[in-house]
């Protein structure tokens, strides 16, 4: 029996293997699981089967079924949306390149707020949920049944009850904790609820490692925020170990917010395999402002790496500063190569990342990359003033950008993520006041400061470099 064990585990590390060599995304990664897979069998192969695929199978097959016509409501959204397309050459270079990631042009028309913290954020989304007359549609990585949860779900509850349709999505693994009790509150009110079943479908069954990390509030198909805050007390700041919580959410009012809710409307027929009826009808703001704005979900189903090739655009965009904030640091080495590019041709580079962190391995990881590109001329920043947990970007004078994609592996290859991209003079000057804002919170980190760490330290940050791609 034990020898027939050992026969099957090496033949399923032989075919796993041939598996990895045609499928693994970069060719050390492949060596790394063919030799592994090969040599240690007993530890490889689960750990392959659980943590090595970057796809996601399933998601666009179902996305393009004829069944659900989701293709015919993009075409649909791009038609109606005629009126707000911005005319070429007049739209951003940064946004404007994006829009094939996006499947959807920059579109005008818009009203744009920056929501700084969790006071002003879900000030923001509440009011916006209690004044929707048709639908809402809730879609969060994490939700906790604390105070802000339970606000959450009396609201939600409150419009369910008048009549409004109420949508709630939820990650499973995000939101783990979630107890059975909150979401039978919710559809006992008559609102719909939904996990987003990561492992549904066949190959998919034994993945742990992929993530929807979106954060989507819409109402009526008008207006829309999207960020990085999830739902739970400590995003308001009332968690001890982290004392202020440092995040940003963008509001958005106008044609734009019918690629996020194309957005919510495939993950949500990918839970339940049903659609909402939702309106499709783009309206621009109506104190007639003109923001341009391109939405941009990015995931591992997508054909192309979007997150990374999102962010390495920007960054070759950029002429004369990119900053740009996240709580971890871990990217790609395309993302290194163009940030040393940006720094060695004299843009302002500025990366803004916690002092303290929440996830350890994450924290050590990011020291391997200080020194590489600090010595092109990329300043990076420590925020001293709490935890920062926002995921924001300026590009030059008139570009930012507000999401919830981290600038590391996992949210380049294996999250599901959502950015909104503002080519706004207006708001690119709120979104530079409030990064002076956390520079002054933050120390500059010197160069040379990760080879003053003890050894066991940079020992500690290698091993943590060799995880990366799952972290």
């Amino acid at each position: 029996m034990a020898a027939a064990i050992v026969v099957l585990f090496h033949l399923l590390g032989f075919t796993s293997s041939i598996h990895a060599v045609m499928s693994t995304r970069t060719s050390q990664g492949a060596i790394a699981w063919a030799v592994s897979l090969n040599t240690f069998p007993y530890l490889a192969v689960p750990a392959y089967w659980v943590f090595g695929r970057s796809k996601f199978e399933g998601y666009v097959i179902a996305r393009r079924s004829t069944d659900v016509r989701n293709d015919d409501i993009e075409r649909e959204v791009v038609q109606t949306a005629t009126p707000y397309l911005v005319p070429e050459g007049e739209g951003a270079e940064a946004a404007a390149a994006a829009e094939g990631l996006a499947r959807m042009p920059v579109l005008g028309g818009n009203a744009v707020e920056l929501l700084i913290d969790g006071d002003a954020t879900f000030e923001s989304i509440f009011r916006g949920i209690d004044e929707a007359k048709e639908y809402v549609l809730v879609q969060f990585y994490i939700v906790h049944d604390d105070g802000l949860g339970r606000a959450l779900k009396e609201r939600l509850i409150a419009k369910a009850k008048e009549g409004v349709r109420v949508y709630f999505l939820y990650d499973e693994i995000g939101s783990h904790s979630l107890p059975e009790s909150y979401r039978a509150e919710l559809r006992d009110a008559g609102a719909e609820v939904s996990e987003f079943n990561t492992r549904k479908g066949r190959r998919n069954r034994f993945q742990l490692n992929f993530r929807n990390h979106r954060k989507i509030v819409i109402a009526d198909g008008r207006v829309a925020w999207i960020g990085g805050h999830n739902v739970g007390d400590e995003y308001l700041g009332k968690d001890p170990k982290f004392g202020h919580w440092r995040d940003t959410h963008l509001r958005i009012e106008g044609p734009a917010v019918l690629k996020a809710q194309i957005s919510f409307s495939e993950d949500w027929h990918w839970a339940t395999e049903t659609l909402p009826k939702l309106n499709w009808a783009a309206r621009p703001a109506p104190d007639g402002s003109d923001a341009r704005v391109l939405v941009i979900p990015t995931g591992p189903a997508d054909e192309l790496e979007s997150a990374n090739l999102m962010f390495v655009h920007a960054i070759n965009s950029a002429q004369k500063r990119i900053w740009i904030a996240s709580p971890y640091f871990v990217p790609e080495h395309s993302v290194i190569v163009a940030l040393q590019l940006a720094g060695l041709r004299g843009v302002d580079v500025r990366i803004l990342i916690p002092d303290e962190p929440d996830h350890m391995m994450v924290y050590l990881a990011a020291y391997s990359y200080f020194d590489e590109a600090g010595q092109t001329g990329v300043n990076f920043y420590r925020y001293t003033d709490g935890f920062l947990h926002e995921k924001t970007m300026l590009i030059d004078e008139g570009v930012a950008a507000v999401g919830t994609a981290n600038f590391d592996n996992r949210s380049f290859r294996l999250n599901f993520e959502i950015t909104a991209i503002v080519a706004d003079p207006a708001f690119a000057a709120e979104v530079e006041q409030m990064f002076e804002d956390d520079f002054k919170r933050s120390r500059l980190m010197e160069q040379g400061e990760y080879g003053r760490k003890p050894w066991w330290f940079r020992l500690g940050v290698r091993v943590a470099r060799l995880t990366s791609p799952v972290l």
